[in-house]
């Protein structure tokens, strides 16, 4: 369905990682999980029916990381346009490590309060809804009607949260599942 005078974004989450669970693991580059194909498969179904009504996207966008260009490639963009601000937040020094293992004290800080602190060295969710809100507040000044994206949970969090969709407090509710699809209009 057109949004008439708005532009239809499509927003599409990584399918799951091969790391071991509880690994930290933002801006690092990862392997995709031995269920990628089947993933994958599932998600560029849901995709094409989505575009199946004839409007075609006018650019396709991609966080520049492994796990959203691998799955982009699967659904026919082998070229989108790579954007640093559509990475998932950076973990700092946490970054390839299990959470259990992390020898920080910011790091129960962080637990505590992770919709306000940082990551030792690294982002907070304040930092990365400013990069996301950035790239869409830019994404608004083109004359687009559909625009898809391959990216992160967070990345889907904070564009929900800035398209009004659910509000930043409880958002992790509305986190959209490995492989899923967030729509938005703007």
């Amino acid at each position: 369905m057109y949004f008439c005078n708005r532009m239809d974004i499509i927003m599409i989450r990584h399918t799951r990682v091969g790391v071991p669970k509880g690994t930290c693991y933002g801006w690092s580059n990862v392997p995709v999980a031995d269920t990628f194909e089947a993933e994958a498969m599932q998600t560029a179904k849901n995709l094409k029916e989505i575009l199946s009504d004839g409007i075609v996207p006018d650019k396709i966008y991609s966080s520049p990381l492994t796990r959203a260009m691998k799955l982009s490639k699967y659904c026919g963009f082998s070229n989108p346009v790579k954007d640093d601000r559509l990475k998932e937040m950076n973990m700092g020094e946490w970054e390839m490590q299990k959470y259990d293992e992390i020898k920080d004290d910011a790091l129960q800080m962080w637990y505590d309060d992770y919709m306000h602190l940082r990551a030792t060295g690294g982002e907070g969710f304040p930092d990365l809804y400013r990069r996301v809100a950035n790239f869409l507040d830019e994404l608004k000044t083109k004359e687009y009607r559909r625009v898809v994206i391959f990216s992160h949970g967070g990345v889907l969090l904070c564009a929900g949260i800035y398209a009004g969709l659910f509000p930043a407090e409880g958002c992790f509710e509305h986190l959209v599942e490995c492989g899923g699809i967030q729509r938005l209009s703007l």
